[in-house]
C-alpha cells in the first residue's frame, strides 16, 4: 500500500499498513503513537491486537537510534544478531499486520490540557485523540568544542553504520567509554586503519564483552584520562585532528586523525513537552512504573523517560506496559468518564506497586 513520507515522497509498507488521508484529520482516535523506535513500534503493536486501530507517527529520526546501530547481539530471540535497521522492520512488519496504521510525518505539537488531545504535524495535519503514547527517544550529545559544528560531516560524525564506509584506509579517533564508543569503534575497523578511542578517565563504561574485544583488536588503541577539547581541519575543509586535554594535570595536545567519531551519552527529543508535562533535571519525562506521565492518559516509554537502562529491550517492555495502560485508561474513559486533567495520575493506586514505605512494612 502506498503512502507518503514527510518530503511528500510516496513510500512502500508492508502488508496490513493503512494510509493516512487528508479526511482523517477531523478522525478522533484511540491512542496515538509519537515515534518509531523500539517502544514505538511495540507500543503500536500491543494497541493494534487490542483493537485500538493505533495512528504511529514515525518522526523524522525512523528507527530511533537502534536504526543506525551495525549490530544487535543482545536482543532476545536472534542469537546471530542482526542490524539496526533490519531489527526496525521487523518491528514495524509486526505492528503493521495488526492493523497500526503508519504515518512518516514529524510532529511538530501536541495539546494536552484539553480533552481530547490534539497532535499537530509537520505535513499540517491535525488529529485528535484520546491517549497519547510518546516515544521520541533521544539523540546524540555533542562535545560542543571549536570545530565541531564547522566540520559535522567534512570528517565529524555521529554514526559509525552512516560514514564509515568513506573513511577506508583512514585514520580515526573514537570519543567515548560506553557500549555505543565500543561498538563503532569495532565496526569502523572494517575500513581504518587505525582506531584511537578518547576517553576522560582510565577505565571503562562499556559491557566487559566489548572491553575484551577492542583491547584485543590489533587496530585499536585508547587515550586515557583526556577530553578532546578542539576539533581542527585543513586547508581542504576537512577534518585534520584533535586537541586534547590532560584531565589530571591539564597538559594540552594534539593527535592527527582523519575522522573524528563521536559517543559521549544522548540527550531526550523533549521539544515538544516543556511547558506541557513535567520533566526531570536532564529533560527526561518524569513517569510512575505504569509509564503514566503528569496527564492523564498521556503516556511514555524507551528513552524519552528511561535514563538508567537505555537498551532495546527495556524499551520494548517499556512500550508493552505503556499501551497496555493506554488500554486500561480508554476503558476508564468508557466506565468513569474523563479523570481531571489536573490531577496527576502518577499518584494514583497502582496494582502491585506499594504507594510508600508503610506499605511494604504492612505487607511484610
Amino acid at each position: 500500500m502506498v503512502e507518503s513520507n514527510q518530503n511528500g515522497a510516496e513510500m512502500q509498507n508492508g502488508a496490513g499498513a493503512k494510509s493516512v488521508k487528508a479526511e482523517e484529520r477531523e478522525t478522533l482516535h484511540e491512542v496515538i503513537v509519537i515515534g518509531s523506535g523500539p517502544a514505538g513500534w511495540t507500543a503500536g503493536l500491543y494497541a493494534a491486537r487490542a483493537n485500538l486501530e493505533p495512528l504511529l507517527i514515525t518522526g523524522d529520526d525512523y528507527g530511533g537510534q537502534v536504526s543506525i546501530t551495525y549490530e544487535v547481539e543482545n536482543y532476545p530471540g536472534f542469537p546471530e544478531g542482526l542490524s539496526g535497521p533490519d531489527l526496525v522492520e521487523k518491528f514495524k512488519a509486526q505492528a503493521e499486520r495488526f492493523g497500526c496504521t503508519v504515518s512518516y510525518d514529524h510532529v511538530t505539537e501536541i495539546v494536552v490540557d484539553e480533552h481530547p488531545f490534539t497532535v499537530r504535524t509537520a505535513q499540517e495535519k491535525e488529529y485528535r485523540t484520546k491517549s497519547l503514547i510518546l516515544c521520541t527517544g533521544a539523540r546524540p550529545r555533542f562535545l560542543e568544542v571549536p570545530g565541531e559544528e564547522e566540520y559535522t560531516g567534512k570528517g565529524v560524525s555521529y554514526c559509525a553504520t552512516c560514514d564509515g564506509f568513506f573513511f577506508r584506509g583512514k585514520e580515526l579517533v573514537v570519543v567515548g567509554g560506553g557500549d555505543s564508543a565500543l561498538e563503532e569503534g569495532l565496526f569502523l575497523t572494517k575500513f581504518a586503519t587505525k582506531i584511537q578511542i578518547i576517553h576522560r578517565r582510565d577505565e571503562l563504561r562499556a559491557s566487559k564483552i566489548l572491553q575484551d574485544r577492542a583491547f584485543d583488536n590489533d587496530k585499536i588503541r585508547f587515550v586515557w584520562n583526556r577530553v578532546v577539547t578542539s576539533i581542527n581541519g585543513n586547508e581542504n575543509g576537512v577534518v585534520s585532528g584533535v586537541t586534547t586535554r590532560d584531565t589530571q594535570n591539564g597538559a594540552e595536545g594534539d593527535i592527527a586523525t582523519d575522522g573524528v567519531f563521536v559517543y559521549i551519552g544522548h540527550l531526550p527529543n523533549n521539544d515538544l513537552y516543556h511547558g506541557k508535562l513535567d520533566l526531570d533535571e536532564d529533560g527526561h519525562l518524569i513517569v510512575d512504573p505504569s509509564t503514566r506521565t503528569n496527564v492523564p492518559g498521556v503516556f511514555a516509554a524507551g528513552e524519552i523517560a528511561d535514563k538508567v537502562f537505555k537498551q532495546v529491550a527495556t524499551s520494548v517492555g517499556q512500550g508493552c506496559a505503556a499501551a497496555m495502560q493506554a488500554e486500561k485508561f480508554l476503558a476508564s474513559l468508557e466506565a468513569e468518564g474523563l479523570p481531571d486533567l489536573s490531577e496527576d495520575p502518577r499518584a494514583w493506586p497502582t496494582p502491585g506497586v506499594p504507594k510508600a514505605q508503610a506499605d511494604l512494612v504492612a505487607a511484610d
